[in-house]
């Protein structure tokens, strides 16, 4: 039964972009052989993931690049087989949300088994270390830059899907809801190594400019995917990422203020982004997951959302000054024995227990301010 709260959430802008998927609906309609075909409570039949650790579930095990999350303790919490390659002590965002929608776990695409049944619902290209821009990551070695995830799901993955669903990507990828989570390691990666926080090449300009060339290449990608017939597109918010218990123990409060208000301007520009794509990609249905905001409200007030610990990181993190980067867990380290409680696991990424409440919030939330302009 809908609320009074419900009722007064649905305001016009809600009704007609209901309307307006609706009508994207309509639009789409297959011959296509879907497996499983009560599987999905929903009238998505699968995912196709873009993006960065946020949402990697083992490509970068098949990468030459320090970012890894191939060993223990990382995918401890996680049910089918620990240190999978997710930057999480259990399910990240993504296994979440394709639980919510009724769907299996989606395989990574480098994974050598990613073929035929296995990949009719959907693979992963996410890859952690890499951002938007094709240079972000390169510190850390070999990873796929979003431009390359997209070339690889075009060059490969589409040929493989036509042949398994016998139509072609036109008629079946309607059906397909597009994540795309990335952007934040354009900032703590990119921008911030070349203009430092305390440092006067950081400017309000300089800044801006470099976020509009951010989202004017991510627009870019979006027109690229709906030419090959993406419909359906939830975009991830980038997380608070001047909150991380990496750069709080670096420089604290200039980090921590000009990082977030980077991660703030970035995700402004998203929702103005899903405001102008529908007008320019008929018939499209975009969403935007403010994770940003629904990590600072858990910052903000942890105690009743069943948090305890919002500073550190939940696994044993070696400092630059003992010989590690502050970020990632230290192999076969230990871990927090409450691993629900922490906020974050390692330095950087946040627990399952985290990654529950965002995939909650975007499958029911009707809150502008968490997702926007309507739900998953």
């Amino acid at each position: 039964m809908m609320t009074k709260n419900m009722v007064i959430a649905l305001s016009r802008p809600h009704v007609l972009f209901f309307l307006l998927l609706a009508s994207s609906l309509m639009q789409c309609h297959s011959r296509c052989n879907f497996l499983d075909e009560n599987l999905s409570t929903t009238n998505i039949k699968g995912m196709f993931v873009f993006g960065s650790s946020v949402v990697d579930n083992g490509n970068n095990n098949f990468l030459q690049t320090s970012t890894r999350a191939n060993y223990l303790p990382y995918g401890l919490d996680f049910p089918v087989a620990p240190a999978s390659g997710r930057f999480s002590n259990g399910k990240n965002v993504i296994d979440l949300l394709a639980k919510l929608l009724g769907l299996p776990f989606i395989p990574p695409f480098l994974d050598p088994l990613t073929k035929g049944l296995r990949m009719a619902r959907g693979v992963n290209f996410g890859s952690g270390g890499s951002g938007i821009r094709d240079e972000t990551g390169s510190v850390t070695g070999d990873v796929m830059s979003l431009k390359e995830q997209i070339i690889a799901f075009e060059g490969t993955t589409l040929g493989e899907l036509e042949a398994e669903l016998g139509c072609g990507s036109k008629e079946s990828l309607c059906h397909f809801l597009f994540v795309v989570g990335t952007g934040g390691n354009d900032y703590s990666f990119n921008y911030f190594l070349q203009s430092p926080p305390d440092s006067d090449a950081d400017t309000d300009e300089k800044l801006q400019a470099f976020t509009s060339n951010l989202t004017a290449s991510l627009s870019q990608y979006f027109q690229k995917l709906y030419g090959l017939g993406a419909r359906k597109f939830v975009l991830m918010s980038v997380n608070p990422i001047g909150c991380y218990p990496y750069v709080k123990a670096s420089r604290p409060m200039v980090r921590v203020q000009s990082m977030n208000r980077a991660a703030r301007l970035f995700n402004s520009n998203l929702v103005s982004l899903v405001n102008d794509l529908p007008a320019r990609l008929p018939h499209s249905h975009v969403v935007v997951v403010n994770a940003y905001k629904i990590i600072r409200d858990i910052l903000k007030n942890p105690s009743p959302k069943g948090f305890t610990n919002t500073e550190e990181p939940c696994c044993e993190v070696r400092s630059m000054a003992q010989g590690g980067n502050g970020i990632f867990c230290r192999r076969g380290g230990s871990t927090c024995s409450n691993r629900s409680s922490y906020v974050f696991f390692d330095g950087i990424h946040p627990s399952e227990a985290v990654n529950d409440r965002i995939s909650s919030k975007a499958f029911t939330s009707y809150l502008w301010s968490e997702v926007y302009p309507f739900n998953v």
